[in-house]
């Protein structure tokens, strides 16, 4: 155990065959609708999922300002030290662009079962030639990116000029951005969006070694 163990928000059954521990974006914070709505979704499918957040979140909701990300090693360790809390080497990592982005640095590391990028911000905002791609390429963890067709930070055509792992496995949400919402030109629905990427990884999970002993959290 932790001296200090992160606050966390728990769905689904305390003990189910699988956990999910969750990461938010860089704007918003565990509880947004977003991932509120990922979280009762794939509850709703028996997993177990756990969410955190980072320090500067923390502390933005301590002070009442906003405040930028952490640097990128404090992120890490961020995580590193929500894995300790369970079992790793049964354990689903990820969450919400830039926290799926810190598990997949991670995930190795880790020996996690599998990894869920939720938007995976694949450049800066603006930036296509600034790729966050290298530690993909080499990739060991079976891993699902769940992106929006238009996302503005990896699109679908983008994308498929990348040189990648196999071990990623893609699932595109029909005319999605960053979260997921689609035009309405389009047909499609946000609500739509989600239930789709909460199905696919529901259905990632279903093939993943299920939980061979409990972790630390009732």
């Amino acid at each position: 155990m932790l001296p200090t163990e992160p606050k966390l928000l728990i769905d689904g059954p305390r003990q189910a065959s699988q956990t999910i521990v969750l990461a938010h974006g860089a704007g918003a914070g565990m509880d947004s609708e977003f991932m509120q709505a990922m979280a009762e979704g794939l509850a709703g499918y028996g997993l177990k999922v756990a969410r955190f957040e980072f320090p500067y979140m923390i502390q933005r909701r301590e002070v009442g300002t906003r405040r930028p990300p952490d640097r990128e090693p404090a992120l890490r360790e961020s995580w590193l030290e929500v894995i300790e809390l369970f079992e790793s080497d049964s354990l689903i990592i990820g969450g919400k662009s830039m926290g799926g982005r810190i598990a997949s640095l991670i995930a190795d590391e880790a020996r996690v079962s599998g990894l869920v990028c939720l938007g995976y911000p694949f450049h800066p905002s603006g930036k296509p030639d600034k790729l966050r791609t290298v530690h993909l390429k080499a990739i060991k963890t079976p891993t699902l990116i769940v992106q929006g067709e238009r996302d503005a930070l990896g699109n679908k055509e983008d994308v498929a000029g990348y040189t990648l792992s196999k071990k990623i496995q893609f699932h595109w949400l029909p005319d999605g951005d960053h979260s997921f919402k689609p035009r309405k030109i389009s047909g499609q629905s946000q609500e739509g969006n989600w239930n789709d990427a909460i199905r696919m990884v529901a259905e990632f999970a279903q093939l993943l070694p299920a939980k061979k002993g409990g972790d630390h959290i009732p």
